[in-house]
């Protein structure tokens, strides 16, 4: 008997290398609280990608939760880079890394933490969850 000839997906294959996207920079601002430790909530519920093996929306309710460093990050900055992502064929859990890691580079901040909860699809929902502590 044959064996079945599987084509590869359109986002296949994007995954091998995933760290070398070139996303868009986030912008930061000053603190001027820096004397102070404070904690600030970031929570969008547009956040949306690709899923990499079939093509379809993945759709996600982000949550970051952060102690400032020297800076904070600009808002309108922070959700242009999360609209890059609508097109990117990403796993759930290289999503949540990454915007984390592109976060931290950009604020330096004392402590972060996402959490990406993405819709059910298929009857399974995801919950990602990351956490960067600096070190003292």
């Amino acid at each position: 008997m044959a064996k079945k000839v599987v084509q590869r997906g359109e986002y296949e294959g994007l995954q091998d290398d995933i760290r070398s996207i070139n996303t868009p920079a986030i912008e930061v601002w000053d603190n001027q609280y820096k004397d102070r430790r404070y904690t600030v909530y970031i929570r969008t519920d547009e956040f949306s990608c690709i899923c990499p093996k079939t093509g379809l929306p993945d759709i996600a309710d982000i949550s970051i939760e952060y102690v400032p460093d020297k800076y904070c990050v600009e808002l309108k900055s922070f959700k242009f880079y999360l609209v890059f992502f609508r097109n990117i064929g990403i796993f759930h859990e290289h999503a949540a890394n990454m915007i984390l890691d592109d976060f931290i580079k950009a604020c330096k901040p004392l402590y972060a933490k996402i959490t990406a909860v993405f819709k059910s699809r298929g009857g399974i929902q995801t919950t990602v969850g990351s956490v960067y502590e600096k070190n003292k």
